[in-house]
């Protein structure tokens, strides 16, 4: 690493220590310390709060390309690209997607369970694994980096701009590279770590809280959802069977003979069962009038009911 690039990396908040100006950690009791990791993460919520507003701009843009077929992509290093396919991983059952949303992190698949940060540093990588999933004008690419200067998520950037790729930079650091170079920065300044330089700390609850916030407000503008619902959600084991007929219960008020009877028609699947329930259609009827309101069950039970 060249002189200039040591000194700025040296110079980020995330590299300082949250501690300086207090007692060492390691001279901490274990009850004083779990009491400064608290005070710490307390702060975190915060500072996510002070992005709101660039959060809601880049959900509500990306929302708008998937809309039209388009997919969410989250890629990063380490910690944050670990988080990211995590967040990623949850989609499908929760919201019933597959293939919409996408993690990506460097070094691949094995990177989840052992580090690989010398891949971090390859811009060219960060391409490459862009161009393997066939990046264009209708996706949405969040690089990820606490730093917001990490070269394979740049590099994953620069690439989902040539290509007309919606872009998000989302860094734990304020003024990074990563925010100048996309249409959407999202700088939450987590400020120092309890660990100095321990991004998996309060800059990686930052980012799991604003994945979160990207994700489910995505989804929910794509009709995943009814009021608080999750009636998408795939009821493949008896904890989520006894879910799905709970939210038919709460959404329809309809006795349990005629939930258990429209979710045995509808194949288990929650949003076909209230909305046969609610407006009276078949179970294929109430598909092809979800499929003709884009999967949003509200406009279906307000135009039928």
């Amino acid at each position: 690493m060249k002189a200039a690039d040591e000194a700025r990396l040296d110079a980020l908040t995330t590299e300082a220590s949250s501690t300086a100006d207090g007692p060492e950690i390691d001279q901490l009791s274990v009850a004083d310390l779990m009491a400064a990791m608290n005070e710490r993460d307390a702060t975190v919520a915060t500072s996510v709060r002070s992005t709101l507003p660039s959060i809601a701009a880049a959900a509500t843009a990306a929302t708008a390309r998937m809309r039209e077929g388009g997919r969410l992509i989250y890629v990063g290093a380490g910690t944050s690209g670990r988080l990211g396919v995590l967040d990623a991983s949850e989609v499908p059952p929760t919201f019933g997607l597959d293939g919409v949303v996408v993690g990506v992190i460097a070094g691949g698949p094995s990177a989840l369970f052992s580090a690989a940060e010398g891949v971090e540093d390859d811009e060219s990588a960060g391409a490459a694994d862009l161009a393997a999933l066939d990046v264009g004008p209708l996706d949405t690419v969040v690089g990820i980096a606490s730093s917001g200067r990490t070269p394979y998520a740049l590099g994953a950037l620069a690439y989902a701009a040539e290509h007309g790729a919606l872009t998000v930079g989302l860094a734990c650091n304020l003024d990074t590279p990563l925010a100048r170079v996309a249409d959407h920065g999202i700088e939450v300044p987590v400020g120092p770590e309890i660990v100095a330089g321990s991004t998996r700390l309060g800059a990686g609850t930052a980012t799991k809280m604003v994945l979160n916030m990207i994700s489910t407000a995505t989804m929910v503008q794509l009709g995943r959802t009814y009021g608080s619902l999750m009636v998408d959600m795939r009821a493949n084991n008896a904890k989520l069977r006894h879910r799905a007929i709970r939210m038919v219960t709460e959404a329809t008020g309809a006795d349990d003979a005629t939930v258990l009877r429209a979710l045995d028609e509808a194949d288990w699947h929650t949003k076909l069962a209230i909305a046969a329930i609610l407006t009276g259609l078949s179970p294929a009827e109430a598909s092809q009038a979800l499929e003709l309101a884009g999967g949003r069950l509200r406009t279906v039970i307000e135009e039928r009911g």
